[in-house]
């Protein structure tokens, strides 16, 4: 934004306090300009839905069937992805279909591969976007993994669960085909914004 936008948009806008716009009027046009500092941002946060993670010599195959859990927070929250296992036999490489839904109706996917390592560690995938996900209302998470390793899978996952100060509440999915439920199976986490 050069300084004529500036002056003729934002600093009249009222969205800025008055010290606020001062300062970014001498950004512009002192010389000896002092460093800035980089905005953070909120960072991600993760919602772990296990106790535990395990394998099993013939457990859970990725070969594409869907692994959902519906979920609803007790507050609202700006889900931006979901954390996924990977391989339980070394490296391998996953092609990974993501999406969020509300009553049937698709508010965010992402399709994307990601290579696994061989560890219990959590692959994260996200949308594009954050999506906002309001209080008390059930939303469906779900992953379709295709890749020709079996994976890790979680362990003891409560039906509640506090992450900081969100409250999420878990429970089966009609749409998981492939096992992933509640107390068990892909999808460990939900990454999400508060």
């Amino acid at each position: 934004m050069t300084l004529e936008e500036f002056a003729n948009g934002a600093a009249q806008s009222d969205i800025l306090m008055l010290e606020e716009t001062h300062n970014i009027f001498l950004w512009y046009t002192v010389a000896n300009k002092t460093p800035l500092t980089k905005r953070r941002g909120l960072a991600p946060q993760r919602c772990h839905r296990f106790e535990s993670s395990a394998y099993r010599s013939n457990q859970w195959r990725n070969w594409g069937r869907c692994n959902s859990i519906q979920f609803l927070v007790d507050r609202r929250v700006f889900v931006a992805g979901l954390g996924l296992y990977g391989s339980s036999s070394g490296k391998a490489e996953y092609s990974v279909k993501i999406e969020l839904k509300r009553l049937g109706v698709v508010l965010a996917q992402n399709l994307t591969r990601f290579m696994s390592n061989g560890s219990s560690s959590t692959f994260p995938d996200r949308f594009e976007h954050p999506v906002q996900v309001e209080q008390d209302t059930f939303y469906t998470a779900s992953a379709m993994l295709d890749g020709s390793e079996l994976s890790y899978f979680g362990q003891e996952g409560p039906t509640e669960v506090q992450c900081k100060k969100v409250t999420f509440q878990f429970q089966c999915s009609s749409d998981s085909t492939n096992g992933t439920g509640v107390q068990g199976g892909q999808i460990p986490e939900l990454i999400f914004y508060a």
